[in-house]
């Protein structure tokens, strides 16, 4: 089975971008590429659960894909998106046996969600 192993967000602004996907604690850094503008973006410590991915010029494609970002407590994550100069999009959904989750818009536009996934037990 396929799983996801990295991942572009498209912006018009990186550093706002950069800034705004700083609010989930993900390490941001130039990923040294002369003549481009492509900043490597790390969701997880090593050895702990994320996806790494980048936030590129939204060059080629406005949305190719919707992400998904896990949060502890996904009420306080909604008052940061906003505070950060993010948006909601929607209500949110609860679904049965996974989570609790959310649609959202960041600072350049493109949607994502947020889920907080109900306890394994």
């Amino acid at each position: 089975m396929g799983k996801v192993v990295h991942f572009e967000i498209t912006a018009d602004d990186l550093a706002r971008a950069r800034k705004f996907y700083e609010l989930f604690g993900w390490e941001i850094s130039d990923a040294g590429m002369p003549g481009a503008d492509y900043w490597l973006a790390h969701t997880g410590p090593d050895g702990e659960m994320g996806t790494s991915g980048a936030i590129m010029p939204r060059t080629y494609n406005s949305q190719p894909a919707i992400l998904w970002i896990g949060v502890d407590d996904i009420d306080s994550m909604i008052e940061r998106v906003k505070s950060g100069g993010g948006s909601i999009a929607g209500e949110k959904q609860t679904v049965p046996d996974v989570g609790i989750t959310i649609y959202a818009k960041d600072t350049e536009g493109n949607t994502f969600g947020m889920i907080q996934p109900f306890p394994r037990g």
